[in-house]
């Protein structure tokens, strides 16, 4: 069948997130008692005044019909005075918004309508499983500098400025960080963006949508440095902060012109996205963020309830994350270790054996860019965590 397909989508690699989550869920579905710690979803419920705000969209009735393709004006507004006030970005407005269906949307518009073929774009790895294919989709290559579990995870602005060359387009990097947790403090991305604006025409892609989820207090945006607004998309959504995976609700503040290219690629793919999921998303972003405050202070108390854990297991080294919901270890101590016949030669086939052996789904660290290590997503109860951990423990100490 894949010859009667295009090239484009026999090369692009399935999401190993995706993918582990749909083995899990057949697993589950044949009564194997699985627990998940693959997907980056918030296991929590969307606030309730989130979810009357689109009851009450819905029973005004105003907001069946197709919605501006780059957003209703007022949640745009209220974006751009939340980027103001927030993350000091003093030049948004409504018109550097783009409102779309979800941040991986928005991030595949700003790709499609900055690269051109043959066209570099830096990335920041360990890294979000999508960033390369989209990439790879619009024509672009993919260049990545690495961090490493020493300095946690994060490459330097002295790495950036040896990778960027004549055909460097875009840098793109997400703080905090899918997979690792790891924050960009404003001293890092200080320089940074000093690097970026020694080259004309280089933008950076800032990917935030783990913003509200930050241990650390001291969120940074680089589209506020001083000649960085007209260099810098600034990816935001609702899903991770706010517990709106399945809203589908994301948006760029991105210069007017990268801004009004996106919302005329939006036009032709998708239109606006959903009238109700916006109403919802206006809610979010103009309402009580308390319970965005309580839902990050679970996740602090996961990730040291997480981090006890994993120090229990011998073989694994993790650094501590200061943001998301995911620790990101080393597993390469089990590489070479076997039991009844199965051997582990890599992060791919240790990922497989846990979740055959212990019944738990994890995403190996070769899908981010780290084929050392293993992705665990601690957006779980304490109960299933504990359990989770418990069950890796056991499977690790079989393998001799």
């Amino acid at each position: 069948m894949t010859s009667i397909l295009s090239d484009r989508i026999n090369q692009m690699e399935e999401s190993a997130t995706l993918a582990m989550a749909k083995k899990a869920r057949e697993l589950k579905m044949q009564g194997i008692d699985i627990i998940s710690l693959s997907l980056g979803e918030p296991d929590f419920k969307t606030p309730k005044h989130i979810q009357e705000a689109a009851k009450a969209a819905i029973d005004e009735g105003k907001y069946f019909s197709y919605p501006p393709v780059a957003g209703y004006q007022d949640l745009r507004e209220a974006i751009a005075k939340k980027l103001r006030e927030e993350n000091k970005i003093g030049e948004a407005k409504a018109e550097n918004i783009v409102v779309s269906t979800g941040a991986k949307h928005s991030i595949a518009n700003v790709f499609m309508c900055l690269i051109n073929e043959g066209d570099e774009v830096v990335i920041f790895s360990p890294y979000w499983v999508s960033y390369a294919e989209i990439i790879k989709l619009a024509g672009g290559v993919p260049v990545l500098i690495e961090g490493n579990l020493e300095n946690n995870f994060k490459a330097t602005a002295s790495q950036l400025e040896t990778a960027i060359n004549d055909k460097t387009k875009a840098i793109i990097y997400s703080s905090p960080c899918n997979p690792t947790g790891s924050v960009f403090s404003k001293e890092e991305l200080e320089a940074i963006a000093e690097v970026v604006k020694k080259k004309e025409n280089l933008f950076v892609i800032a990917d935030e949508i783990y913003e509200l989820i930050n241990f650390t207090g001291k969120h940074a945006s680089i589209g506020s440095f001083p000649g960085m607004f007209e260099r810098t998309i600034t990816v935001n959504g609702f899903s991770k902060g706010y517990a709106m995976t399945g809203w589908r609700v994301g948006y760029i503040c991105a210069p007017v012109s990268i801004a009004k290219a996106c919302e005329k690629m939006q036009g032709q793919f998708t239109s606006g996205g959903t009238g109700i999921a916006q109403r919802a998303a206006l809610a979010a972003i103009s309402g009580d963020q308390g319970p965005s405050k309580e839902m990050e202070k679970a996740y602090l108390k996961r990730r040291d309830l997480v981090l006890g854990l994993i120090k229990d297991i011998p073989g694994f080294k993790t650094h501590i994350p200061e943001g998301a919901f995911y620790f990101f270890p080393d597993v390469t101590y089990f590489f070479g270790k076997s039991v009844d016949g199965f051997k582990v030669n890599n992060a791919d086939d240790f990922c497989l054996y846990l979740l055959d052996k212990a019944n738990v789904s994890l995403v190996t660290g070769e899908a981010f860019g780290a084929p050392n290590c293993v992705r665990i997503s601690y957006a779980a109860s304490e109960e299933e965590l504990i359990e989770a951990m418990n069950r890796i423990k056991e499977a690790c100490a079989k393998l001799v």
